[in-house]
C-alpha cells in the first residue's frame, strides 16, 4: 500500500494554507487582510512547482490503496486549476480589497479548487465523492458572498442544485458498489461485465448527475446562467471554469477505468448529452443581453464540445488529449472574457460596451481574442482544442456527432458577435469627464483585473500557437 503523502502536495498546500489563511484572517487587522490572499497566491505557486517536478520525473502512481491516481491527467489537471485560480484571485483582488470578509474570500476559493484537485485524480467512487463535496460546499458560499438579493438568490439555486444531484451521486456510487462489490475503479472494471447491466446503468446515471452538475452539462445546468448573474463577476469567472475541470476529468477517468466492458452503452448515452448541452447552450445564449448570462450559456455549451472527448474515451487514443488541451485553452480563454467584465463592474449589458475600442483598446483587443477564441477561430488555443475534439469524436465513430459540433460552433459566431460589434461601434456621446462614474466605460476597477485579462489573453495565443 503506497501513502506516500508528496504524491498529494499540491492538494496539502491548498489545504494547508486554507488553514493558514483562516486562522491569519481572525487577527489580522481588516487593512491588513490582502495578506491572505498572497498567501492564497503563493500556494498555487507552490502547488505548479511541485506539479511541474512531478511531471519531469515522469512517474505514475497510486497512492492510499489504490483510491488516489497520480498520471498524466492528474498533472494537467493541477497545472489548469492552479493557473485558473492564480487568474480568478487577481482578477477579484480590487473587488474584495477591504471587505470585512476579505480572508474568508480566498479560503474559500483554495478549499474549492482543492476538492476539485481531488476529483481529478479520484481513482475511487467515495474518493470522487469527497472531492465533489469539497469543491461545492465551499462555492455556494462564494456564490452568496455580496450578501445581496442577487447573490443569496445565486447561492440558494447553486447549493439546492448541488446538494439534490450530490444525494442522486452518492446513490448512484451505491448502486455501483452493490453490483460490483468495490468501490475502487480496476475493482469495478473486473467485476461490471457480470453484473445486471440494470442496476449498472442506474448507478452510472446517478454517479453523471453529479459530474454534469460540476460540468454545467444537460440536464443539470439550469443553475448556471442565474448563479452567474447574481453572483460577484469573479466568482462568476470561477464557476464557469474551474469546476468543470474536476467534473470532466474525474468522469473521463470513470468512464476509461471502471465502465469500459460494463455492457452498458454509454458512449451512445455520453453522446447524447453532448449534443443536447451544446445546441442548448447556443441557442439559449442567442437572446441574452447580460454579458454575465451571455457567458454562462457560451459555459453551457462549451461543455457539450468538451463532453464529446468523454462519450470516446475508451474508443479513441486521442480523446484523453484532446480533452486536457481543450480544457487548459478554455479555461484560459473564459477567463479572459471575465478579466474584462470583472475592469468593467458598470458594464453589464452588451450595449454598455459600445465605444470601448476608442476608450480601452487594450481591453476591446481582450475581448476580440477571448470571444472570437471561444468560437474556435484560429490562431487561439480553443480552435486546437476543438480541432482535437472533432478529431478525436470523427475517430471514435460518431461522425454525426462531429457535424452537429461544427454546425453549433459557426451558430455560436452570431451571439458574440453581438457583443463584439457595440465595441468597435463609435461611442454614443462625448468622452466622459474625468470620474464620471454614469459612464459604464469610464468606472475602472484597477490594475489586478486588467492584468489577469492580458495575461489570459496572451496565454490563450500562445497555446493556440
Amino acid at each position: 500500500m503506497n501513502e506516500n503523502p508528496a504524491a498529494l502536495l499540491p492538494e496539502l498546500i491548498l489545504a494547508g494554507a486554507a488553514v493558514l489563511g483562516l486562522l491569519a484572517g481572525a487577527w489580522l487587522p481588516r487593512h491588513r487582510q490582502w495578506a491572505v490572499t498572497v498567501l492564497a497566491a503563493a500556494a498555487c505557486a507552490a502547488g505548479l512547482t511541485a506539479t511541474a517536478v512531478t511531471i519531469a520525473t515522469g512517474r505514475e502512481q497510486t497512492v492510499f490503496a489504490g483510491t488516489f491516481a497520480v498520471d498524466t491527467a492528474t498533472g494537467a489537471g493541477r497545472l489548469i486549476v492552479l493557473g485558473g485560480l492564480l487568474l480568478v484571485l487577481a482578477m477579484a483582488t480590487e473587488t474584495v480589497r477591504g471587505h470585512p470578509r476579505e480572508a474568508e474570500f480566498s479560503v474559500l476559493l483554495l478549499l474549492t479548487a482543492a476538492g476539485t484537485l481531488v476529483m481529478t485524480g479520484a481513482n475511487d467512487l467515495l474518493t470522487l465523492f469527497a472531492g465533489y463535496l469539497l469543491a461545492s460546499v465551499p462555492g455556494y458560499a462564494l456564490a452568496g458572498f455580496a450578501k445581496d438579493p442577487a447573490g443569496g438568490e445565486a447561492a440558494l439555486k447553486y447549493y439546492l442544485m448541488g446538494a439534490l444531484l450530490g444525494t442522486v451521486m452518492l446513490a448512484g456510487a451505491v448502486l455501483l458498489y452493490g453490483a460490483g462489490g468495490t468501490t475502487w475503479y480496476p475493482g469495478l472494471r473486473a467485476a461490471l461485465p457480470a453484473a445486471p447491466a440494470g442496476l449498472v446503468a442506474a448507478g452510472l446515471v446517478g454517479v453523471l448527475a453529479g459530474l454534469l452538475f460540476k460540468s454545467a452539462g444537460v440536464p443539470a445546468h439550469f443553475w448556471l446562467p442565474d448563479a452567474a448573474e447574481g453572483a460577484r463577476p469573479p466568482v462568476a469567472a470561477y464557476l464557469t471554469t474551474l469546476p468543470k475541470i474536476g467534473g470532466l476529468i474525474g468522469g473521463f477517468r470513470l468512464l476509461q477505468q471502471a465502465l469500459t466492458g460494463s455492457g452498458v452503452d454509454w458512449p451512445l448515452l455520453l453522446a447524447v448529452i453532448a449534443a443536447a448541452t451544446m445546441t442548448l447552450g447556443n441557442l439559449a445564449a442567442f437572446f441574452q443581453t447580460a454579458v454575465a448570462r451571455l457567458l454562462a450559456w457560451s459555459a453551457i455549451g462549451q461543455a457539450g464540445y468538451l463532453l464529446m472527448a468523454l462519450a470516446v474515451a475508451d474508443r479513441s487514443e486521442l480523446a484523453q488529449r484532446a480533452l486536457l488541451f481543450y480544457l487548459a485553452a478554455y479555461t484560459v480563454t473564459n477567463l479572459g472574457a471575465f478579466a474584462v467584465v470583472c475592469e468593467l463592474p458598470r458594464a453589464r449589458s452588451l450595449a454598455d460596451y459600445r465605444g470601448l475600442v476608442r476608450r480601452r483598446p487594450g481591453l476591446a483587443a481582450v475581448l476580440l481574442v477571448c470571444l472570437l477564441g471561444l468560437v474556435g477561430t484560429p490562431p487561439t488555443a480553443v480552435f486546437l482544442g476543438k480541432l482535437e475534439v472533432f478529431s478525436a469524436a470523427l475517430d471514435g465513430g460518431f461522425g454525426w456527432l462531429a457535424v452537429l459540433a461544427a454546425v453549433n460552433t459557426v451558430a455560436s459566431l452570431f451571439y458574440y458577435l453581438r457583443w463584439l460589434l457595440p465595441v468597435f461601434r463609435p461611442p454614443p456621446g462625448p468622452p466622459p469627464a474625468p470620474g464620471d462614474r454614469a459612464e459604464p466605460l469610464a468606472a475602472s476597477l484597477g490594475t489586478w483585473a486588467a492584468a489577469a485579462a492580458y495575461t489570459a489573453a496572451a496565454a490563450s495565443l500562445l497555446l493556440g500557437a
